[in-house]
């Protein structure tokens, strides 16, 4: 039988949110909510919407979805839409194990054989992004994604944007004109420092530019794609297709919906078809834990305008565990030559350390997201 017994939640570090759902026949399958900062409350949603789940049988998935999205007269939002997205990979685990192939196959069938990986790198100064791209470069990778600034002001002076510039010519000299680097705004600029910056970043040929402004003002998109010829992407703090699809009409050229934030496997798909329309490619926003990744990556394996995958490990955030700690074998997450092999195991593809994670859950976490303030007081967006 695949009805669902039972739907755990485990609080990990360094700040990850796993989902365990248990069917009577005892398949396993795990999920990713973690909801940075937030999850604490995202557990809470995860367990009053497995009320809708427990008892049913675990294959509709479909099915499952649209309930757990629309059967509340409020929807979506990060906090109901990441415990959907932690339940619903669960879901997709428990259907390749109990098929006994891997997520990608059920969506159709793998249309790549590896995908390509990329870190970030922290480093304010030129010598620590010289020293930090020459680890990623030493452990195999061909890409990195750096921020583009720490605090911006509003109109920021010369000297704010001529350092974001120094930063990025670094990158691109250490990296050399074979490995890409993409620059993360992270919604700290307004779009009149965007119109300033891009145009100066164009010489060195950024991968894309990340996040140029917050979500709230995504009708700006538009805006910022006209002022530069670097392809601009966006996504991580939006939630849905409906969501997607004014940015996508703006002219983005990557689209980043997380997994474990935009309603899992099952409505990132979806998303993956509608940017296909729009001649956009998909890259999946993925600073989290190893299921996520996974989740990530079997998407991936069945999606045609897949671009790039981004992966955690060894992130300097990570604090007090790693992605692969909670893996009993490391070997399908590990990267070689900038790539990760197709997964083949059933499921997401990877096995869950239990022990570990209910071990780690007996700690717990409390990961808050910093609070900036401006020289003369006022809120910085982080």
């Amino acid at each position: 039988m695949t009805t669902i017994a039972k739907v755990e939640t485990f609080l990990v570090a360094p700040r990850w949110l796993f989902v365990r759902i248990e069917t009577e026949s005892g398949i396993v399958g795990w999920g990713e909510a973690t909801c940075e900062g937030r999850s604490e409350t995202v557990r809470t949603a995860v367990h009053q919407l497995s009320e809708l789940l427990t008892g049913r049988d675990a294959l509709r998935i479909e099915d499952h979805w649209q309930v757990l999205t629309k059967g509340s007269f409020y929807r979506g939002g990060p906090i109901l839409a990441s415990a959907v997205s932690g339940l619903d990979q669960a879901l997709w685990d428990i259907a390749g194990k109990h098929y006994g192939a891997p997520v990608h196959q059920l969506l159709g069938g793998p249309v790549r054989d590896r995908i390509r990986v990329y870190g970030w790198i922290g480093g304010d100064e030129p010598a620590e992004i010289r020293d930090q791209i020459s680890a990623r470069i030493e452990a195999g990778l061909t890409a990195v994604k750096m921020n583009a600034s720490g605090r911006m002001g509003a109109l920021a002076s010369v000297a704010d944007l001529d350092a974001v510039v120094q930063r990025v010519a670094v990158a691109r000299e250490v990296l050399g004109d074979d490995r890409d680097v993409a620059v993360d705004f992270h919604g700290r600029f307004t779009l009149a420092n965007v119109r300033r910056v891009a145009p100066l970043l164009e010489p060195y040929r950024p991968f894309f530019l990340e996040e140029p402004v917050v979500p709230e003002n995504s009708h700006l998109i538009g805006e910022v794609v006209r002022c530069t010829t670097t392809p601009v992407s966006t996504g991580e703090r939006l939630y849905s297709r409906q969501e997607f699809l004014p940015v996508l009409q703006a002219g983005i050229a990557v689209a980043q919906p997380d997994l474990a934030h935009a309603g899992g496997i099952t409505e990132v798909r979806k998303i993956a078809t509608l940017a296909e329309v729009y001649d956009v490619q998909l890259a999946p926003h993925c600073p989290l834990g190893p299921i996520a990744l996974a989740a990530c990556l079997q998407v991936g394996f069945a999606t045609p305008n897949f671009l790039i995958q981004e992966q955690s490990i060894g992130i300097h955030y990570n604090q007090g565990a790693e992605v692969l700690d909670y893996c009993l074998d490391q070997t399908p997450l590990t990267f070689v030559d900038g790539y990760v092999r197709r997964l083949t195991a059933p499921g997401l593809g990877i096995e869950i350390d239990e022990h570990a994670v209910r071990t780690a859950d007996k700690r717990g976490h409390a990961w808050r997201s910093p609070t900036w303030r401006h020289p003369d007081g006022s809120y910085a967006e982080w």
